[in-house]
């Protein structure tokens, strides 16, 4: 049978990682596949020497792939919402299939593209945008399709986790650990999305469309960063038995649906709350399966090509069938989707950590404990800490119940009215993840 023959435009990290795994591994993907995947014209700004591309045709520009009539399906790598969206958009009126890595496109722009898609009668297919090489979207889309999902709780960005679990087990500072993820290559130059939780909420936010069948809604995901948290409340959270990550929560309630994205306590024993280091793990709660975890490499080179050649072999296998049967892209049919609404953050609810810098002056706690009781907030522990020597001032480490988001603003706000209340009051959400 003819191959199918591929564009693929950017070839950075990902891109290499897909050519290399598309020609190292030809003959078995060919098998899994059903016909041959062949690179016909890659797309590049600048040579790679991680990746010998040999004869195939080269160009610098990405609209010459997209426009070229041999190409079945193109393969974006570029990143972004600007160009990239014109290239996806282009690429389907001209009738062709599209694998992209690119959660930012997705999560922003994604409504419009699969309605485009749909119109054309060809696949978009984005496994790779979330979790890097785990089959995550494959996996709530396909194997948990029989089951209502009740929430998904994920560490979605393997920067951040970086950052905190050497917080954890070194005791070293945020900036300090950020300067290490730079050179590294974790982080880049500039890390507002990964470290202020954007890079998360566009993940969250494909992984809320596909678990609870409604559109794309990045404009209301709630996102709150790692940049103000301090190794003391890592070290308070760990003599708690918690560990604090940097979660992307999505729970469907009655109101609405949660869509946040911050610092969360975590039980220690849980299995997500000992994911270290750069990996992600995303867990999903289902009425029939219970609690499912998925782990693995969140990024890299090959990892994510892993997703991207996944998603070939897919669109292959599809090619030949009808359009109007084949797996929708948010996993529901596209006009039965949800319009439950996502809940702004003051309507979510969990329970809170709160760290409150006073005086040493007697009756504090009970004030302390009066504002919380007045707005309807059980505390389930307290630490007090000795009188830190640079300022006399005594930490008090509080653990609340669940309670909405807007009881907790009001209470905090009190706290720090109160005469012997020094500086803001620190808050990290809590979820037990049962």
């Amino acid at each position: 049978m003819k191959p199918v023959k591929v564009g693929i435009c950017g070839l950075g990290t990902v891109g290499s990682g897909t050519f290399n795994v598309l020609k190292r591994n030809a003959e078995e993907i060919a098998r899994r596949a059903g016909r041959g995947i062949e690179v016909a014209q890659i797309a590049q700004r600048r040579p790679n020497p991680k990746c010998d591309t040999g004869i195939t045709p080269i160009t610098d520009d990405v609209f010459a792939v997209v426009d070229n009539p041999e190409i079945d399906v193109v393969v974006e790598l570029i990143g972004g919402y600007t160009v990239a969206r014109e290239l996806v958009m282009r690429a389907i009126n001209n009738g062709k299939h599209v694998v992209t890595a690119n959660k930012a496109l997705i999560a922003v722009h994604g409504n419009e593209i699969f309605a485009r898609a749909r119109e054309k009668g060809v696949i978009v297919a984005f496994e790779a945008s979330v979790a890097g090489g785990i089959p995550v979207i494959k996996a709530v889309r396909e194997g948990l399709a029989a089951n209502r999902i009740n929430w998904v709780a994920g560490i979605i960005n393997g920067t951040g986790n970086f950052i905190l679990t050497e917080m954890r087990e070194k005791g070293r500072t945020f900036e300090d650990v950020l300067k290490e993820a730079q050179a590294l290559g974790y982080a880049e130059a500039d890390p507002t999305f990964d470290v202020e939780g954007i890079d998360a909420a566009h993940k969250l936010t494909i992984l809320a469309s596909i678990a609870f069948g409604i559109p794309l809604q990045f404009d209301k995901a709630y996102t709150e960063g790692i940049t103000t948290l301090t190794t003391a409340d890592v070290g308070y959270a760990e003599a708690l038995g918690y560990r604090i990550k940097h979660l992307g929560v999505a729970r469907s309630t009655e109101k609405g649906i949660e869509l946040r994205v911050h610092p969360t306590l975590i039980p220690a024993d849980r299995l997500i709350a000992n994911v270290n280091g750069v990996m992600n793990a995303v867990m999903v709660n289902g009425d029939a399966v219970g609690s499912t975890l998925f782990y693995g490499a969140g990024a890299g080179m090959e990892p994510t090509a892993s997703s991207v050649v996944a998603d070939l072999v897919d669109v292959v296998r599809a090619m030949t069938s009808d359009p109007e049967n084949r797996v929708p892209h948010l996993a529901f049919q596209p006009d039965a989707l949800s319009d439950h609404p996502v809940l702004p953050i003051e309507a979510c609810e969990s329970a809170y950590y709160l760290r409150i810098q006073a005086k040493d002056h007697p009756g504090v706690l009970a004030q302390v404990a009066s504002i919380l009781s007045e707005r309807g907030i059980n505390i389930e522990s307290i630490m007090q800490k000795e009188a830190e020597e640079h300022d006399g001032l005594i930490p008090m480490i509080l653990l609340t119940h669940r309670v909405h988001e807007q009881h907790m603003n009001e209470a905090i706000k009190a706290l720090e009215s109160l005469e012997d209340v020094v500086g803001a009051v620190v808050r990290i959400r809590v979820e037990h993840l049962n």
